[in-house]
């Protein structure tokens, strides 16, 4: 058989892990902090006899899209976003330390500080409880006071403080749940000079006019590699049939 419907079948293999890494991308447009994924592919030259012009194409290191996205006010006290670089820390199930920028947090029925899925917040020195029946403050620094509800002057207090990180992009690296990760699996140091502004959440920084021209080039590029594919199979079978005529 003909070695270029291999060449053409991983290509259409690869473009497919693309589209997929850009429809992921499109359904996170609205999640809160969500940094896009890049899924690249490179293209690898055959080595012998006549195929010089004929290449493979390969999984190339995925990435992701460091770029901030933008702050949109909520009203909310309990909602922070980060401004400029930095992370914010998260408590995983298995007890490890992750991090996210989505700021979106809420307080668990024994009050603590959590995510929208529950993850506990890391605090400076651990998890951060908040008292019941106060109205919450989130200073630049990550810094949680709270003050008991009602009309009466009360002093304010320091329930704890945001863990918030500054590693290099580099060094980090998405999880299957979303959350990134040191790449050595180690624990980022709590970084005094990122800040964050109370009241906002941070967009998704995907783009999805760039995404949508993305998916359909990505659509295109599967139908030439399919179309190359199905020339070759009847490439084959023409040559078979002159064979066999001469046999």
């Amino acid at each position: 058989m003909d070695r270029v419907i291999y060449t053409a079948m991983t290509g259409a293999s690869h473009v497919m892990q693309q589209q997929a890494a850009v429809s992921q991308n499109l359904s996170n447009i609205n999640t809160s902090g969500y940094r896009a994924a890049i899924n690249t592919f490179r293209a690898v030259p055959l080595v012998g006899a006549g195929l010089p012009t004929r290449t493979f194409v390969v999984d190339s290191s995925s990435s992701t899209d460091f770029t901030p996205g933008v702050p949109q006010p909520t009203g909310r006290n309990l909602d922070v976003a980060l401004q400029g670089a930095g992370w914010l820390a998260v408590k995983t199930e298995d007890g490890s330390e992750a991090y996210t920028r989505n700021g979106s947090f809420q307080v668990s029925p024994n009050g603590i500080l959590q995510t929208r899925n529950g993850l506990s917040v890391a605090g400076d020195a651990g998890p951060i409880t908040i008292p019941p029946n106060t109205e919450v403050t989130i200073g630049a620094d990550g810094t949680i006071s709270t003050v008991p509800s009602g009309t009466i002057p009360t002093p304010v207090a320091v329930v704890g403080r945001l863990k918030l990180v500054n590693p290099p992009n580099a060094q980090m690296v998405r999880g299957d749940d979303g959350l990134f990760r040191t790449r050595d699996g180690s624990t980022a140091a709590a970084d005094a000079t990122v800040t964050v502004a109370s009241g906002n959440v941070e967009s998704s920084n995907v783009n999805a006019v760039g995404a949508m021209v993305d998916m359909i080039s990505l659509a295109r590029m599967y139908d030439m590699q399919v179309r190359m594919m199905t020339t070759a199979n009847e490439n084959e079978k023409a040559a078979s049939s002159v064979l066999n005529m001469n046999a």
